[in-house]
């Protein structure tokens, strides 16, 4: 594999604070900054990925509409009330 160098500018104080808490902890601070970026990556992936699916599911949920495959959220409401009403109904019947 071959490397390339990435100059980075930052204030003397965050790079020593850096390079002491990178020791601290057996690593150097180039190992941090590769781990770093390949977080940042990552998470990048997993974000667009995240996109990609919710707008799939916003694309499924407007097809959805559009072909009147839908409920209204009252409608949902009470036919959930009148289920809750049969099923303690059920349990005072049988005691529980």
């Amino acid at each position: 594999m071959s490397e390339a160098t990435e100059v980075v500018r930052v204030e003397e104080e965050l790079k020593a604070a850096f390079t002491k808490a990178a020791k601290a902890h057996d690593r150097s601070a180039s190992q941090l900054l590769r781990d770093f970026m390949r977080d940042y990556i990552r998470q990048q992936e997993e974000q667009a990925d995240y996109d990609a699916w919710l707008r799939q599911k916003v694309e499924i949920g407007r097809a959805a509409m559009r072909d009147g495959r839908v409920q209204l959220g009252e409608d949902v409401e009470a036919a959930f009330a009148q289920r809750r009403v049969e099923s303690l109904r059920k349990a005072d019947k049988t005691g529980l």
